[in-house]
């Protein structure tokens, strides 16, 4: 099976924790290179953010298991790249 490289997620999360501590313990788990959280919508008590992860190989349920500890739910995977080497998406005339 390929290995994952890239995963990107739409995630709900509390307020609490900040979207930086949220992160920097997401990029903690073991198979996570690197991290990157943005904030798309706020309301009073959640926030709906996309993470973007990189590493060798991501073990995806440690990943949202951690999620998970930290009060987030997975809305859904938005991409996925596997394989030897990461690939950037190219636009296309279906793009628009």
């Amino acid at each position: 099976m390929a290995a994952v490289r890239r995963l990107v997620m739409d995630v709900l999360k509390p307020h609490d924790p900040t979207l930086l501590s949220f992160t920097e313990r997401v990029s903690e788990t073991e198979s996570v290179a690197g991290a990157t959280t943005s904030l798309i919508e706020l309301d009073q008590e959640v926030q709906n953010v996309k993470v973007t992860l990189e590493g060798e190989d991501i073990d995806v349920s440690a990943v949202e298991e951690t999620i998970e500890s930290l009060g987030g739910t997975v809305h859904s995977v938005d991409q996925v790249a596997c394989g030897d080497r990461l690939v950037t998406d190219q636009r296309t005339l279906q793009d628009g």
